[in-house]
This record gives structure tokens, sequence and C-alpha cells, in this order.
């Protein structure tokens, strides 16, 4: 039987097209916060955010994110490890 998929999957692509220039540019401001805070522990969230936008264009090139759900797990936790490890590196940066 064929199923029409519609432009489910079209969408689901941008979407996280979308999702890897978000990261690609958090990475960017990271990394900025890093240079002036003088490098060292800053630069984690930087590497973590890079990390998760390369790891998002490799996979999203190559259609496998939705058939490895155990992929956007890992994925959603470095994600999510990134934002809190740069929450203390925030709040210093603006006292």
């Amino acid at each position: 039987m064929n199923r029409n998929a519609g432009l489910q999957p079209e969408r689901t692509d941008l979407a996280w097209h979308r999702t890897a220039l978000a990261a690609a540019a958090c990475s960017l401001l990271f990394v900025g916060a890093a240079a002036r805070q003088g490098w060292g522990l800053a630069t984690l969230p930087a590497v973590c955010t890079a990390t998760l936008s390369a790891v998002l264009v490799l996979l999203g090139r190559r259609g496998q994110l939705a058939a490895r759900p155990r992929v956007l797990l890992l994925l959603a936790g470095l994600a999510s490890g990134a934002c809190v490890s740069a929450i203390p590196l925030v709040a210093a940066d603006g006292s």
C-alpha cells in the first residue's frame, strides 16, 4: 500500500535545520562570552552547542533523525547540558 507522506517529512527536516542553525548561533554567542571571560571553563557551553549543531547537520543530511529515537534522546541531553552549563556563565557575565 502506498502512503502519501505529504509535506510532513519536509517540515520535519526544515525544523531540524532551524534547530541546527539556532544551536550554531548560540555557540557563537558562547564563544563571544568565553572570549570576554578569558576562555577557560567558559568554553564548555560553546563546545557543547557547536558539537550539537554539527551532529544535527550531519544527521539531518542523511535523514536519520526520525529513524533513530535514541540519537534524538542523546541530542536532547546534549542540548540540555549545554544550556545548564551556560546558566552560571551568563549570570556571572551580567553582574
